[in-house]
């Protein structure tokens, strides 16, 4: 039957009965159209892109109070991808912001037809997200857990219950299934028209039929824009060019670089069933058969996301709306053979049209959002990955709340702009990437997976050397980092497949580096770290970082200050360490991935007239971190210097020779709390000292070592990283770190009046250690991030990292604690006996665990770790 339907399918093709009736209805207009409205001659914002996106952030402006916008479209509203989005609006995120974004979606497109008067299509179906194997079901639970703490509803269910909801559904094959009743379907060009309708009420013009050539820009500041009808001037832009907004990114007069790049993606409808499909009929989420199917017009929907994509516009072709692209029934067979058998009874439904359509991607799967580093008042929202539905609403709401205050209401770091480099903009790099990210949209993601094209991209000079002695790698911003080294005689393959939520293969080999780091001395490849170098010819450079960092940095020459970059709230921009080089210079070290944020936030607040020098030295230095109770002797006997804390105190930086090489910066700190030194070293000498190190640290015991273990040792020392514990909405209060701000200095500094406020009116979140007491290492889930915290059975926030402790035998979470009303959900004051108080639970993928909480490390509890017979786990806790 299944080879009829697709000889059938062949013929349907070539018949001209197929021809005449598959091709989408265009949006029509009159014979005789009016002629174009003038352009304006200046405008406020200027917003490319008439699709769901541009609609969505002209509705959200024009909502905040902002009437003075021009939307430009070079075809016609929702003619480009938004006129073939099947239209899925669906809460199932793996990250939280996608989440919010998604939910606020949905509850915007609700009530849209109410507002505007303009039909959307919006029903709510629900959806059900299949599960074929236990690994499957483990991962939508963990989703399910952060739903239900936001308030909307799911439900975890068995096989059966799935065939109740949808009685076409094959369910022989299924472990479990998830179901979100709220999610919903809309027509994703009428929303968009909806939109429009809103936004032009307001006060938003929309000319369409206008493309725009290039954007204006004048000492790094947007001014205007060039189209095929004359010019615009403005202060802001926003480029929601979709498919197109790589090129348009491109063309400006300043080049702003978007990493995305379009995919064929392929769905068929059908006509109706001889018992038509309800309107609200569950959407079906076959993850794992790499197809979703929703009910259209009482017969179906169905696409997916192929394993082997067809990349498409690489050499940048340009159209003014995108017509559906040709068929490739050879292609799309894996996914119409998972859709028959998921749902064999529609082997004799009439396939009506087979949609082909491009979709544009990035290379991390998260959609592109937020203001250009090298363009004030260039903003960004495009390469939405296949949800631009789910998301539009969303993503529109916080790009304007970011041009209209300054900044978003929510974390939005991982959707933004800056993580990206120039080094992901390019064509072969985009091409090859997208082939990866598309399939992995429905494929299976245990925690620390890898992508594996675009590898080897930056490296540091010992990647070949580290490589032999078997190291394993991860990526971040481009760099290879190992992860840890794998011994001789281990079986590589096997343990690079180790993908799993419970207990990995690499266990025990993080184990004995963490051990090694403990009790000797290992080496870590850390050249990944950003680095900058700031001076001037008098004290500007001094006054400037005072006013941007909120530690004291007038400190005697070769002191290091752990210092936060901040914003007016008070919140995290950056968190780093920086050296006094000498009176007039500091060098700057912050995470991998502030490489371009922290440069434009530097830039942004740097004097136009100052003889401030700002120099990005990244790649100039190899960084190695020495750890462990034997680098002192290693060092020594390679300087003939003695770094005894007497000679060199802690968090001191000083240039020196190691073995043959000079001009080694050498600082008395390790990133985990433990002994040990970086050496920051000109990559011409690299290799040199890498050679020395390991051949003087031989009778030491050292060894190398990679991130995993140092993730180990920071999170069990309650060490917070930017970027995974810390963000633009935490404070220094709030993660106790008030003994790193110079509130008593009456020195001024970015966020100081937010962070007087806020010690005099308390905190409403804490920073807080969770050592969990009743898991099974060996048989229990493992805890990686984002699991709810539970406080005396009431959700009171998140972890935001965790890791094994090898020193506690335990796992330690960190996350933030709130204090919400349980009544009115107000958010209350967060004291430490609110934390001391409470019982808490983590919930892992459904399941929760006993923890401990405290607000301070374990450090002084370390030295009794050997002591097993004392070793009560309450004893830990030194009330």
């Amino acid at each position: 039957m299944f080879l009829r339907l697709l000889s059938d399918v062949r013929w349907w093709t070539a018949s001209p009965r197929w021809r005449s009736t598959s091709s989408f209805r265009h949006m029509t207009t009159s014979a005789a159209e009016p002629p174009p409205v003038s352009l304006p001659a200046q405008a406020q914002v200027v917003i490319c892109g008439g699709g769901i996106v541009g609609t969505s952030i002209a509705y959200h402006l024009s909502k905040l109070g902002w009437k003075d916008i021009v939307l430009l479209e070079q075809g016609r509203l929702a003619a480009g991808s938004t006129r073939f989005c099947a239209g899925i609006v669906s809460t199932v995120r793996h990250l939280s912001i996608e989440l919010k974004m998604a939910d606020y979606s949905n509850k915007l497109y609700e009530q849209l037809e109410q507002e505007t008067g303009i039909k959307t299509g919006y029903v709510k179906t629900g959806s059900i997200s299949l599960a074929q194997t236990q690994d499957r079901l483990i991962s939508l639970k963990r989703i399910a857990s952060r739903l239900s703490v936001m308030g909307i509803p799911c439900e975890i269910m068995a096989p059966k219950r799935v065939a109740q909801l949808h009685p076409l559904i094959n369910i022989h094959d299924l472990v479990g299934a998830m179901y979100v009743p709220e999610d919903a379907v809309v027509s994703s060009a009428d929303v968009s028209l909806a939109l429009a309708n809103a936004a032009s009420r307001n006060g938003v013009q929309i000319h369409e039929r206008t493309s725009i050539s290039h954007v204006v820009v004048q000492k790094g500041f947007v001014t205007g824009v060039e189209t095929d009808r004359g010019q615009i001037e403005c202060q802001y832009f926003v480029n929601c060019a979709g498919q197109w907004a790589y090129e348009l990114g491109l063309s400006s007069e300043e080049p702003v670089s978007i990493p995305l790049h379009g995919c064929e993606h392929f769905y068929l409808l059908t006509r109706p069933l001889k018992k038509p499909l309800e309107s609200n009929t569950p959407t079906i989420v076959d993850l794992d058969g790499r197809i979703y199917i929703r009910s259209w017009q009482g017969g179906i929907l169905s696409g997916g996301f192929e394993k082997n994509p067809k990349p498409i516009f690489t050499e940048g072709r340009n159209q003014l709306e995108i017509q559906n692209l040709h068929e490739d029934w050879d292609h799309f067979e894996p996914l119409l053979s998972s859709l028959l058998r998921r749902m064999p009874r529609l082997e004799a439904l009439e396939i009506m049209q087979l949609v082909n359509c491009p979709e544009s991607f990035t290379p991390d799967m998260r959609c592109i959002m937020g203001e250009s580093p090298t363009v004030q008042g260039y903003f960004v929202l495009a390469g939405m990955n296949s949800a631009g539905t789910s998301f539009g609403g969303g993503a529109g709401k916080y790009l304007a709340e970011w041009m209209v205050n300054g900044c978003p209401s929510e974390n939005v770091w991982p959707l933004d702009l800056k993580r990206f480099g120039a080094l992901q903009s390019s064509r072969t790099f985009l091409r090859h990437r997208v082939m990866e990210v598309m399939p992995l949209i429905y494929d299976l993601k245990v925690p620390r997976w890898d992508f594996q094209t675009g590898r080897q991209l930056r490296t540091s000079p010992l990647y070949d050397r580290l490589d032999a002695q078997g190291a394993r790698w991860m990526e971040k911003h481009g760099f290879e980092r190992p992860k840890y080294f794998v011994p001789p005689g281990k079986d590589l393959l096997a343990l690079d497949q180790s993908k799993t939520f419970y207990k990995p293969d690499w266990f025990d080999i993080v184990g004995s580096e963490v051990k090694c780091c403990k009790e000797a001395v290992c080496v870590i490849d850390m050249s990944s770290f950003t680095k900058f170098e700031i001076s001037s010819t008098g004290d500007q450079a001094l006054e400037f970082l005072q006013y941007l960092f909120s530690n004291d940095l007038d400190v005697p020459v070769g002191h290091i200050v752990h210092t936060g970059m901040l914003n007016e709230e008070g919140g995290y921009e950056n968190d780093c360490s920086i050296a006094r080089l000498n009176k007039r210079s500091f060098f700057m070290i912050s995470p991998t991935d502030q490489q371009v944020h922290c440069w434009a936030w530097l830039k942004k607040h740097m004097p136009n007239d100052s003889n401030l020098l700002l120099e990005d030295v990244t790649w100039k230095y190899t960084a190695l971190n020495l750890i462990g109770p034997r680098a002192v002797d290693v060092l020594s006997e390679l300087s003939y210097v003695p770094m005894t804390p007497e000679h060199f105190p802690s968090l001191f930086c000083k240039e020196m020779s190691v073995g043959y090489a000079n001009g080694i910066r050498v600082m008395s700190m390790t990133h985990t709390g433990e002994p040990g030194f970086m050496l920051y070293i000109p990559i011409e000498y690299a290799l040199h000292v890498y050679n020395e190190l390991m051949n003087v640290g031989q009778k030491y015991g050292i060894r190398n070592a990679g991130y995993y273990a140092l993730r180990s040792l920071r999170i069990e020392k309650f060490f917070a990283f930017w970027g995974q514990d810390l963000d633009t909405f935490t404070t220094p209060l709030e993660c106790g770190r008030e003994f790193r701000v110079k509130l008593d200095k009456g020195t001024d500094f970015i966020g100081r009046d937010a962070l007087m406020q806020q010690k005099q009116d308390g905190v409403c979140k804490r920073f807080t250690m969770f050592i969990l007491e009743d898991h099974d290492t060996d048989l229990d889930l493992w805890p990686w991030w984002g699991e709810p915290i539970y406080r005396n059975g009431h959700y009171v926030g998140k972890t935001t990292s965790s890791a094994y402790s090898y020193t506690l035998e335990r796992h330690v979470c960190l996350g933030f604690v709130q204090n919400f009303d349980e009544e009115t959900r107000e958010v209350l004051l967060v004291t430490p006996d609110f934390i001391n108080r409470g019982e808490y639970e983590i919930d892992i993928a459904g399941q929760r665990f006993q923890a401990k909480a405290k607000l301070y490390p374990f450090s002084s509890l370390f030295t009794q770790r050997r002591r097993k017979d004392e070793m009560e786990l309450s004893g830990y806790h030194g009330k």
